[in-house]
Formats: C-alpha cells, sequence, structure tokens
C-alpha cells in the first residue's frame, strides 16, 4: 500500500509588483533558480542553474471559455512555502522518496478580475508548475482551448525526441501510440517526421552547460495529454493538445473543467549531467493517490507465449508450456494475448486459470479496448469500453481468479481517453485486478495514483524485433536512449531478455538477434516495469546454463533506489538498482565495437561480487570479482554487449 507523511510546511506571503523586475525562487541547494516576470501583460518564466540559463524565457498561461490568462494580465500577489513530503511507493524505481521543493505561486488576474494561479515548486533538480483558476464571480467549468505554456532551450541545444504520429494511420489506425523512433542530437528546429511536433519525454542536450528532460504529470480524467509542438531554430517549443482525429474523432481537443479547476504539471528535470535526469521521481513527488487500493497488489515476472510464438501459441496446448515455464523458473505470472476468447474459449480459459494457480502462477488477461475507434480486429473487444461491459466482465474475470489485464489500442490523448484509461483502472481495483496498458499513452504519474496501475508500453517495444530485422539491428543503441527519456518518467513494458537467436518459434526463419547473452540479462534491470514480461521460450531452459537461470529467477522487478553510474544516449549505459541490501549493477554497450569501461561503484566498494559478462561466443559468462577499495571496476563489453554486477 501506498503510504505518505507530509511535514512542516512554512509559509511566506508577499505583494510584490512583478513588472518587468523578476521574481525567483530557489531549489533547496540553492543551483536551480526559477524566475518570473510579467512582460506587457504576459507572463514568462525563466531557468537559471548555477547562474547560466538553461531555459529562456518562456511564455505560460491559459486561453478558456471565460477568459484568456495568457495576455492583458495585471499581477496580483504571490505567496511561498517550503514543502517536505515523505512518501512511499511499492512498485516504483524506488521505494522511499523524501521530496523537498521550495513552491512559489504568482497571481494574476484579467480583465474580468478572475485569477490564474500559476504554481511553481523548485526542489534541486526538478521544476514542475501547473495552472488554477479561479473566479470573481460565481461560474462553475470551464473549457480549456490551448495553452501558451512554452519551452525556449538554448540556440545550441539538441535533442533526443520521438515525433508524434499522425491520427488513425499505422496498423489498422491504431496510432498515435508513443511508438516512434527517436532523434539522436539533432538541432533545435528540425521537422518532425509527421510535421505535428513530438511526444514527452523530450530529452535535450543544453550544448556543454547540461541537460533537460520536459515532461508532465498528474494527467487523470479532468485533463487532456500534451505534447510538444514543432520547434524553431532558436529552441522555442510550444505546448499543444491532441490533435483532432485522434481517437477517430471522437471528443474534443480541449479540456473541460470544475471551477475552481487546476491543470496538470509540467514537469523539467534539469542537471550538468544525466544523473538527475534518470534518478528524478518528480512525476511522483507532486501528485497524490486518488483512491485506496482493494488489496496488495503483487508485482513479479511473467512469461508471454505472443512476443515470440505470436498468433499460433494462444491455444491452451502452447499456454500450459508457458505456464509451466513461469513455474520452473519461479515466475509470478503468464500472459495470455490476443484471440484467448476465440482460440481457448471462456470454459477452457477457466480451467486454464485453475491449472496455473495449481502451479502458483497467475493469469493475465489481454483485451481490446476498441469500441469504435480504430480497425484492430483482435478480440476479445468491446468489453472494456463501456461502464455495464467492464463490469460484467470484471465479475467473471474475479470469479475464475484472473490476477490483471492487458488492454490494448487506444490511440490517442483526448480527455476522453483519459477518462478511459482511468474508468478501467478504477473499475479493476474494485475486483481485485492489475493494469497494463499497450497501444497507448505515457504514463503521467500514474504508478502513485492508481494503485493497481502497473505498467504502459508508449515505446518502440520488443514486438518490433520480431517484426522487423532493423529493430533487432538497432535494439542495442535504443537501449541506452530509453533509460534518459522514455523510462526516466515512468514504468516501460518493453519486454526484455530474449535467448532464442532467430526470434521465431522454430528458429529456422525470423529476425536474427544481434545483442549478446550477457545484454539480454542486463535489460531485465535497465528496462523498469513492475511487472516484467519476459521475452523467454521453453526451448530456452535446455539452452541456457544453470547460472543464468538462478540469475533470471532472483533478479527483482521493483526497487529501493536507482542510481546513474555512467553514459552516454545511443553509446553506452551503466545503472545501478538496489533491491534491500542487494544491488544489481548492469552496462550495455549500444555501438558495434567493443568497449572497455572504468567504472566506479562505491556501494559495492571491498566485496566481493558476481559477473555476468559477455564471453566470446556471445554466450554469458560468471565469475566472482572482488571490488577494490576505491569502487573500481573495470568491464569489457562486445558489440552490442553487456554485463551485470550483483552481490
Amino acid at each position: 500500500m501506498i503510504r505518505h507523511f507530509l511535514f512542516a510546511i512554512f509559509c511566506i506571503p508577499s505583494l510584490i509588483v512583478l513588472s518587468q523586475t523578476p521574481y525567483t525562487v530557489t531549489g533547496p541547494d540553492g543551483h536551480l533558480t526559477l524566475a518570473i516576470t510579467l512582460n506587457e501583460g504576459s507572463p514568462f518564466y525563466t531557468i537559471t542553474y548555477d547562474g547560466e540559463v538553461f531555459l529562456d524565457p518562456s511564455p505560460l498561461g491559459l486561453k478558456t471559455s471565460i477568459g484568456d490568462f495568457s495576455e492583458s494580465l495585471t499581477f496580483a500577489s504571490t505567496s511561498k512555502q517550503l514543502i517536505r513530503e515523505a512518501y512511499e511507493l511499492s512498485k516504483s524505481k524506488v521505494s522511499r522518496v523524501n521530496y523537498e521543493a521550495n513552491e512559489l505561486i504568482c497571481r494574476f488576474t484579467n480583465r474580468h478580475e478572475d485569477t490564474l494561479h500559476v504554481v511553481f515548486r523548485v526542489s534541486d533538480a526538478d521544476v514542475a508548475f501547473s495552472y488554477r483558476v479561479t473566479t470573481k464571480e460565481r461560474k462553475t467549468n470551464l473549457l480549456v482551448y490551448e495553452e501558451a505554456t512554452g519551452f525556449d532551450l538554448p540556440d545550441d541545444a539538441t535533442t533526443f525526441l520521438t515525433s508524434q504520429a499522425l491520427p488513425m494511420i499505422g496498423w489498422e489506425k491504431t496510432k498515435p501510440s508513443y511508438e516512434e523512433e527517436y532523434t539522436y542530437d539533432d538541432p533545435v528546429g528540425m521537422p518532425s517526421k509527421y510535421g505535428v511536433g513530438y511526444t514527452f519525454p523530450a530529452l535535450f542536450r543544453l550544448g556543454t552547460k547540461g541537460w533537460a528532460l520536459i515532461s508532465e504529470t498528474g494527467v487523470d480524467s479532468r485533463y487532456v495529454g500534451a505534447r510538444l509542438g514543432e520547434g524553431t531554430e532558436t529552441g522555442f517549443y510550444p505546448l499543444k493538445f491532441p490533435q483532432a482525429g485522434e481517437n477517430n474523432s471522437i471528443g474534443g481537443t480541449y479540456a473541460a473543467m470544475a471551477i475552481p479547476a487546476q491543470t496538470p504539471w509540467r514537469t523539467i528535470t534539469l542537471g550538468k549531467s544525466l544523473k538527475p535526469i534518470v534518478e528524478s521521481t518528480v512525476a511522483f513527488d507532486v501528485v497524490e493517490p486518488l483512491y485506496e487500493p482493494s488489496m496488495t497488489y503483487k508485482m513479479g515476472k511473467a512469461t508471454w507465449s505472443w512476443i515470440v510464438w505470436q498468433d499460433g501459441s494462444i491455444n491452451y496446448e502452447d499456454q500450459v508450456k508457458f505456464i509451466d515455464l513461469a513455474s520452473t523458473v519461479g515466475f509470478e505470472y503468464v500472459l495470455i494475448d490476443n484471440w484467448w476468447d476465440r482460440n481457448i474459449g471462456r470454459e477452457r480459459m477457466a480451467e486454464l486459470v485453475k491449472y496455473a494457480a495449481s502451479k502458483n502462477v497467475g493469469v493475465i488477461l489481454w483485451y481490446n479496448s476498441n469500441g469504435f475507434w480504430n480497425d484492430a480486429p483482435q478480440t476479445p473487444q468491446d468489453c472494456m469500453n463501456t461502464a455495464p461491459a467492464r463490469k460484467k466482465e470484471m465479475t467473471w474475470l474475479q470469479s475464475i481468479g484472473v490476477k490483471g489485464l492487458k488492454v490494448d489500442f487506444f490511440g490517442g490523448d483526448k480527455q476522453v481517453t483519459m477518462q478511459l484509461y482511468e474508468d478501467i483502472l478504477s473499475d479493476a481495483n474494485n475486483y481485485g485486478l492489475t493494469i497494463t496498458f499497450h497501444g497507448c499513452t505515457i504514463p503521467r504519474g500514474w504508478e502513485r495514483m492508481y494503485p493497481n496501475f502497473v505498467t504502459s508500453e508508449a515505446v518502440l517495444a520488443s514486438e518490433n524485433l520480431i517484426f522487423r530485422q532493423d529493430a533487432s539491428d538497432t535494439h542495442a543503441y535504443y537501449a541506452t536512449i530509453l533509460p534518459f527519456t522514455r523510462n526516466a518518467v515512468g514504468a516501460m513494458d518493453f519486454a526484455p531478455v530474449f535467448f532464442n537467436k532467430i526470434l521465431s518459434k522454430t528458429q529456422e526463419r525470423g529476425s536474427v538477434r544481434r545483442t549478446t547473452d550477457a545484454f539480454e540479462l542486463a535489460t531485465s534491470v535497465l528496462y523498469f516495469s513492475p511487472v516484467q514480461h519476459f521475452g523467454i521460450t521453453p526451448n530456452n531452459l535446455a539452452e541456457q546454463p544453470d547460472y543464468v537461470w538462478d540469475f533470471v529467477r532472483r533478479v527483482p522487478t521493483t526497487w529501493d533506489e536507482t542510481v546513474f553510474i555512467d553514459g552516454y544516449p545511443g553509446k553506452y549505459i551503466v545503472l545501478a538498482r538496489r533491491k534491500g541490501e542487494h544491488w544489481y549493477v548492469v552496462a550495455v554497450n549500444g555501438e558495434k565495437e567493443t568497449k572497455e569501461l572504468e567504472i566506479v561503484l562505491p556501494m559495492l566498494r571491498g566485496q566481493n561480487a558476481k559477473l555476468l559478462y559477455d564471453q566470446k561466443d556471445k554466450s554469458a559468462g560468471i565469475k566472482t570479482i572482488k571490488i577494490n577499495e576505491k569502487g573500481h571496476v573495470q568491464l569489457t563489453l562486445l558489440p552490442e554487449g553487456g554485463a551485470v554486477i550483483f552481490n
């Protein structure tokens, strides 16, 4: 269960006319400073780190049905307070957070004397801000048509961004689904793939000064999911709302809210290195749980026949094989994918769930979210998109002992879609069911907001390794980008660890795996998801040595601590995660040449540890190493190779 504790909060009200004179708030350690100005009636914010500008003056404001809160504003007042909060997470990259930030609220009034409250939280490495609207006269609701919010990066910044897809394109008109390639150190202002901007999170290298990761959190049924619009050559990126055609044009592109209204939080994580980007918890720091869990939900590892054996494996006999595989390697779950209702049937599914339970394996079942917003044919359909259908289906699922659901094919960020995500989660909690989303948007603080939310895809995930050889050819490269981008803001259901050399059931034809076995083992730690759906298959049991399976059995899926050690997007990454007293340090090589690394692991200094490493034939070897008193370790990684150190 998630628990949080509030510490003392100190309020310091003030009344200061901003005009051209900036009003500032600084992070607790004094490095990060936010300055607010009102320039000819329009509010702007600037961010500096140790006196260097990391974000140039960037606009703020909302355009709503009750008035424009982006221009012709008058400054009203400010207030400041110190926020201290300790809270726990049961299914994240950390288990306990001590959050400390200085909060500044700037209030501006428009010509109708309604008030825009801009709430800023500045911690040591993060800036988060949200808008609140109150009115002078009694009004009950407003529509937010768009935001004036923008992010003005330095001219010499370069980008690691994923393009926003156009609506109703891709396979069976299921896009946008956050499944596009990344730019790589491209200059700001380069046109996006589809001409409609970029999805969150957005990573920028700020020349030699440092890094910035821009995203958002706290999005629920009361707002839309946003993105970045096309950038300019000078580094300005506006915030944009969903496209009209998303979800087959169902629903508006605006947000409808009750008054007083508060928007989600925009987040900017900054630092001179990539360390604060990888370790940030800002996505959870500024949100709260929306309801209590109906039970204690169990995270863990799952086998998944579809990822390698594909649709043909969705039959009773093959699912028994993958249940037995899960039992043999100590996994908690088996995921049974699309067409199960047609190929196995509901009566036999009840038998299969019972059989899995006899092996101490829980069952996760796939569902199509689609009611009428794309052409994806996979069934079961029309079970998750209306409340009566959900409750009927979930009653049955609970009765036969299913533990969780994977719901697929959403295709949009409109408010109606965000409400569907929330409705599925909230209803599922009533029936003790966890939820995984695929073909979907990124999670926005949902690990803390929704206690039965597990993970989301929202990435060009491992299914593409099977579909396309070029995805296998670039897997290692992208593996060293995702920890700094998509996985930095929330759980990512990429699905790691493949041992088949050819990614098919027969291994006679299909995509050829390029990565080493040690690389694959490293991804079980590198990719964070509280339920990890592994790409292993029954034939792997006899193909891998016992020490590999010993590691697979013991590796956790939730963590007490995450520490960035070293790396650069597209080249390599070294990451450490802790569960209890045990550390797991992984290194992966994103390039096609051997890499020699010298890393420093202060958490393991003077200890003996196990090392899984690349052997010449690309299999994983194991040996015991002694880490010296300085914590120095030398690693040799084969091309597209990896290593794991654990104590």
